[in-house]
C-alpha cells in the first residue's frame, strides 16, 4: 500500500510539474535571451543552429496558444 501511495505522489508531482512548464513567465523568458546571448559569445558571435531551431519552436508554440486562446 505504501508503494502505491508514493507512485500516486510522484505521479501527481510530475503532472503538475510539466503543466506548470507548459506556458514560460517573464523571468523564464529573461533567463533563456541571456543563455542565448552567451550561446552567441561562445560560437564566435552567430547564433547556434540549436537556438535558432529553438526560437523557432518557441515562436510557433505562441501561434498556436494564441489561436486557441491559452
Amino acid at each position: 500500500m505504501k508503494i502505491r501511495n508514493g507512485v500516486v505522489l510522484l505521479l501527481c508531482v510530475a503532472a503538475l510539474g510539466m503543466t506548470a512548464c507548459e506556458k514560460k513567465g517573464p523571468l523564464e523568458r529573461a533567463g533563456e535571451k541571456v543563455d542565448h546571448a552567451g550561446d552567441t559569445i561562445k560560437n564566435g558571435g552567430s547564433e547556434p543552429t540549436s537556438d535558432k531551431v529553438q526560437d523557432e519552436a518557441d515562436k510557433a508554440r505562441d501561434k498556436v496558444n494564441d489561436a486557441t486562446g491559452k
